[in-house]
């Protein structure tokens, strides 16, 4: 393994498992792994990432599941802190990436108030990773030069605190995380905001994972769509015409026998001349 900076004791990794697959770990997280005195867990962390780690190594479970009884966030913060006055090397692993709606940051503030060194070792977010799983590019030039992630909820759990309206007029491709529960009224939202009730739509749940399963819908009908097809969280949902671009990239279809089109745009996407 490629040499990496000290885990030093009484110190705090705060490190993304990416979106499922272990193979998109970094080396960083690979380390942390392998070091840590402590591992602090997520509920998207799966156990063949968990098992990289010294079968020794104690873990601790402290994820947040949307409607389901979770751990308080100062408690966990409070556990970080303890472990790490003890002279623990701690392992704070988190899916995907913690400082994209990964409370990462909330968690390194609690740190600083106490004193305690830390570490941010970033991981690949469902929003960049699931999409690319999917066979979908995140930009493309033939479809956009912007991007907007957005929660699907506030801090309170509802979509009321999002101003879906400006969201809808902010870029071409809108990438959603955690929005699942609330897709009707998301979709409706951003109908109102201008966006067309026919535009393509995808669906990641899963992502990255052997139970990946991805839904190619319309915004106007995705929710009843996900609802009919019994779609699980964790998700992501992607609007946009790079949805589109599914037909031509889907190389996990690919490899499964699917004929990909290499237009999927029109003749213009393949950057050859008709």
């Amino acid at each position: 393994m490629v040499p990496g900076p000290e885990f030093r004791p009484g110190s705090v990794w705060l490190a993304g498992a990416g979106p499922g697959d272990p193979g998109l770990l970094t080396l960083l997280a690979l380390q942390g792994l392998k070091e840590a005195d402590v591992i602090i867990y997520d509920a998207l962390v799966p156990d063949a990432v968990l098992a990289l780690a010294p079968p020794d190594t104690p873990r601790e479970f402290a994820g947040k599941r949307g409607g389901k009884p979770s751990f308080r966030q100062v408690d966990i913060s409070l556990r970080l802190v303890q472990h790490a006055r003890r002279g623990k090397r701690v392992l704070r692993l988190k899916g995907g990436d913690p400082f994209v709606f990964g409370r990462g940051g909330e968690e390194a503030l609690a740190l600083v108030a106490a004193g305690i060194p830390f570490r941010i070792v970033p991981g690949v977010t469902a929003g960049i990773g699931g999409l690319a799983y999917a066979g979908i590019p995140l930009t493309h030039r033939e479809t956009n030069q912007a991007v907007t992630m957005v929660t699907g909820h506030d801090a309170t759990g509802e979509v009321s605190g999002v101003d879906w309206h400006a969201v809808a007029q902010s870029s071409p491709v809108i990438v959603i995380y955690m929005a699942l529960k609330h897709l009707d009224q998301i979709a409706a939202r951003l109908v109102e905001g201008g966006r067309d009730p026919d535009e393509p739509v995808a669906v990641i749940a899963s992502a990255c994972t052997p139970d990946q399963v991805v839904l190619e819908t319309r915004l106007g009908r995705c929710a009843g769509d996900a609802k009919t097809a019994g779609v699980m969280p964790p998700a992501i949902i992607v609007i946009g015409d790079v949805v589109k671009l599914r037909a031509g990239l889907d190389w996990l279809g690919a490899a499964a026998g699917r004929q990909l089109d290499p237009n999927p745009l029109g003749p213009a996407s393949c950057g050859l001349a008709s």
